[in-house]
C-alpha cells in the first residue's frame, strides 16, 4: 500500500494537529519533529508502549496497517516512526473518532472472516494487501465496502499525519525550508561575510 504520501504544503497543517501529543511522556518510539531540544523529560522513553484507547487485538491491527500504509523499504517507515502509538494517543483524546475507529477495526476483522475465513491479523501479507486494496483505490473499489472505504481513509489519514509529524517522517520530507535548527545555522559565505560576490538587488 506505498505510495500514501503527502503534499509538503500539509505540513503546518499537520505540525499543529499533532502538537497535542508532543509532551505524552508514554510514547517509546514516536517522537513530535519539532519538540524542544534539550528537554530531559521527553527524552526518557519508555522500553515499550501501553496502549491507552484499543486493546491488545486492536492495537496491533492499527500498527499492522499503519505499517502497510508507510512500509519500511528503502527508507525508514511507520514501524520505526511509532505510528501506531501515535494513532492511539490521539484517538484516545477524541471522542469523535473513537467510535469510527473502534467500529471500522471490528469491519475489517469481520470482512477478512466472510472473505477469507480468518481474522486480518491472521492472513498472509498477499491476502491481507489483497483485501485493503479496493478500500484504498478507487479504482478497485467493490459495492457494499463503502464502511471500510472511509475506514481506511480515517486510518491513512492518521497514518501519515503521525508519521509526518514524527522526527523520522520530517527528515524524509527533505525540504530546506523546513528544516528543524537548533540554533541558528552559520552563514556558508565564510569568506565573504558582507556578500560582495551577490548581485546587486534590482529596484
Amino acid at each position: 500500500m506505498a505510495g500514501q504520501g503527502i503534499q509538503r504544503r500539509e505540513v503546518l497543517r499537520i505540525l499543529g494537529t499533532a502538537a497535542a501529543a508532543a509532551t505524552f511522556p508514554g510514547f517509546s518510539k514516536w517522537g513530535f519533529a519539532c519538540g524542544h531540544v534539550g528537554n530531559a523529560a521527553l527524552s526518557i522513553r519508555p522500553a515499550s508502549y501501553r496502549p491507552i484507547f484499543f486493546d491488545a487485538e486492536e492495537y496491533a491491527m492499527v500498527e499492522k496497517l499503519a505499517e502497510m500504509t508507510i512500509p519500511s523499504d528503502e527508507t525508514l517507515g511507520a514501524k520505526e516512526a511509532g505510528v501506531a502509538e501515535f494513532i492511539d494517543f490521539m484517538v484516545s483524546s477524541d471522542p469523535e473518532v473513537q467510535y469510527p475507529f473502534r467500529m471500522g477495526l471490528a469491519w475489517l476483522n469481520a470482512h477478512s472472516e466472510s472473505s477469507a475465513g480468518k481474522k486480518f491479523l491472521e492472513l498472509s501479507d498477499e491476502q491481507q494487501n489483497s483485501l485493503l486494496e479496493p478500500l484504498g483505490f478507487k479504482s478497485k473499489a467493490r459495492p457494499g465496502e463503502e464502511d471500510g472505504r472511509r475506514f481506511f481513509a480515517l486510518v491513512r489519514e492518521y497514518t501519515v499525519t503521525g508519521f509526518y509529524t514524527s522526527e523520522i517522517g520530517f527528515k524524509e520530507l527533505d525540504n530546506p525550508a523546513l528544516k528543524f535548527y537548533a540554533e541558528s545555522p552559520e552563514c556558508p559565505h565564510k569568506n565573504d561575510r558582507e556578500h560582495k560576490h551577490l548581485s546587486p538587488a534590482k529596484s
